[in-house]
Formats: C-alpha cells, structure tokens, sequence
C-alpha cells in the first residue's frame, strides 16, 4: 500500500498524501509514487498543473519515515538511508523545477521532508492550523530537504534562528520566511481545489488568498538579529547567554537540547550558501551531511531518543554548542567525490 491516492481530476494531477495516522510521513513507497506520477504528467497535455494535498487535520507531512532509515542504519546498512535521501532530494529539485504549476495545501504539520514536497512548489498555501518548521537538529541531522536554500534566503538571520531551534512557523511566519505564498483558511479550501481542478489555472489561488493573520516571529526580529549573527554556532551560544529576556531563554533552552555537530553544520551551510545559491547546491551540501550521518554524526542516537525509546535524553557527541571543533564540521561538509549527488533522474 503507498499511503498515496494519485488521479487526474478535470485539468489537474492530484496527488493526496493518505496517512494521516503517521502525520503523512512519507516512506519509501510514497517518495516512489510521488515522483513516478510528477515524472509522468510532466508533459502530459491533459495535465495543466499538480495540486499535492493531504488527508486529515493535523498534518500536510510531518516528514520522513526516519524509523525505517534508523533500523537499517543500526543493522549497518547504510545504503538504505543514503538511497533514499538521494531520492528525495532529487524529488525536491523536480518539484522547484517543474515545467507546469504545482500548487501544495499545507494544513497542521509541515516539517522535514514535508518542507521538501510542499515549499518548493510555485504556489503554496497555509491556513490557520499550519505550523511549518525544521526541527532536523534536534535528531542529529541538518535542516535538509532543500531546506537549507529556503532557510539562507529568508531575511536577516532568521535561518539561523528557524534552523537552530527548530521553531514552528505560523501561517504569516511562513511567508514572511519564503516557505509560503498564499494564506487561505482551511474551509475555503474545497471551493479553490474545485476551481484548480476545472480550470487548471493557478490563478485561482491568488484570487482566493487573503491577508495572513498576525504572526509571531516578526515580534522577536530584533532580538533575531542580534542573537544569530555570529560566524560561528558558538559565537550564537554565547550571545544568548550573554542575554536574560524572555527570548533569549527560550533561544538558548532550545539550542541546548540539539546536536551540537549538526548545529554547527548547519551553521556552516547557510553561511556557504548566502542568499545568492541556488537549490541544487544547497541540496549537494546537504547531501554531504546526510551521506556520513549514520556513521559519522549524531543522527541514529537522536532518532533513538526522540522516536525509538523516546527518552529525549540523547547523548550528543560533542559537550555543547561551544565544543564543537571546525576541523569536524568540514570533515562533515568534504565532497563526496564518486558518491556526490547527480541530477539525472531530476528533469
């Protein structure tokens, strides 16, 4: 079964994430059919662009199926892992690409590899109920999925921020982050995907969006940008402990808990990147990080101890955001040489 529901309806390819026990975490069969079917309508004429939705309420896609990489990883079997991630980041690139629009309905949890389905489309929708962020840290891992790229364009420091606590954006937060465009409550969404569907006109969004709710994350842009500007993660550490407001705390409370090494990576990352990359960089550099982090970062402790035991006390490799060396985020980010990440099944 691949939790997919895959049809054509009127001028659009509908593509309906179907799990909604497990928060529409996608597994290896729902990344196969996904980009079988976005491969296949590429130049379908009957197909004038792709709406990608979810069942249920609380979830778009809360991520990947990272349970399945774990046991594998744990077995030795790193192949598995690195496999799938090079699938998906294909997928992801495939997406930002794609010759026709998509147009992605993001209700309640979009986070991880939901990021990497939904926020790349070029037309994408939130509601009330959604809460989009990218929480990889705190498992060991770097924000992924291409989310690095929407994470070095978003304004001032605030990729650093979303990056390192793993914040959850509201629907206003979204689009002032560039992980959205449009806001729509969710009871108007049924009258937008029958229009979607008879018209095949992405217009159709814009006509129906209204003004995003007030959000949170601009009330906090100043302290944002002083706190998450260091060169380093260590230099972020110690802004904020030099800091005791409200947010400070919570900043610092939440960069406690990640790993120390993917924090610091993905510090590096956005700083490697700028606001000038492009996708499939970010994407490749990513890819670096994922490629050694079964073996080779904090990746399968942090999966044991947030999902496995649900302990939620990890024991990171490295004592804390200050006792990270340089030397190990570059080992991290070395080329892959023969095993780096190739585009041919991307277009």
């Amino acid at each position: 079964m691949t939790h997919t529901d895959i049809r054509t309806e009127g001028r659009a390819g509908r593509i309906t994430l179907n799990r909604p026990q497990a928060l529409n975490a996608m597994n290896d069969a729902m990344l196969a059919a996904v980009d079988t079917a976005l491969s296949d309508w590429a130049h379908d004429p009957a197909v004038d662009l792709v709406l990608i939705d979810a069942a249920g309420d609380r979830a778009f896609c809360a991520g990947g199926d990272i349970a399945e990489i774990y046991a594998a990883g744990c077995a030795g079997d790193f192949a598995r892992g690195r496999d799938f991630w090079r699938r998906e980041y294909r997928m992801n690139a495939r997406i930002a690409e794609y010759p026709k629009p998509v147009v992605t309905l993001m209700q309640g949890f979009t986070m991880g590899g939901g990021v990497g389905l939904g926020c790349h489309a070029s037309h994408r929708v939130v509601g009330d109920s959604s809460r989009i962020a990218m929480p990889e840290c705190g498992i060991g891992l770097v924000p992924d999925v291409g989310g690095s790229y929407l994470l070095a364009n978003a304004p001032g420091r605030l990729g650093e921020y979303l990056g390192l606590t793993g914040a959850h954006m509201v629907a206003g937060d979204a689009i002032d982050a560039g992980f959205a465009d449009w806001y729509l409550p969710e009871a108007r969404w049924a009258p937008l995907v029958t229009a979607l569907c008879a018209t095949g006109d992405p217009q159709a969004v814009e006509d129906a969006a209204l003004p995003a709710p007030p959000h949170l994350i601009c009330n906090a842009a100043n302290e944002v940008e002083a706190h998450f500007a260091g060169e380093t993660l260590g230099d972020i550490w110690r802004s904020l402990k030099g800091s005791d407001t409200p947010f400070a705390t919570k900043a610092r409370d939440a960069l406690a808990r990640v790993s120390p090494l993917a924090a610091a990576a993905h510090v590096e990352i956005l700083h490697r990147l700028g606001d000038n990359s492009t996708l499939r960089k970010a994407l490749e550099l990513e890819f670096r990080f994922t490629f050694r982090a079964q073996g080779d970062s904090d990746f399968l402790e942090g999966i044991r101890a947030a999902v496995i035991d649900k302990d939620r006390r990890p024991k990171w490799r490295h004592a804390g955001p200050e006792a990270v060396p340089t030397a190990d985020v570059a080992r991290m980010l070395m080329p892959l040489g023969a095993d780096k990440l190739t585009w041919e099944n991307a277009a």
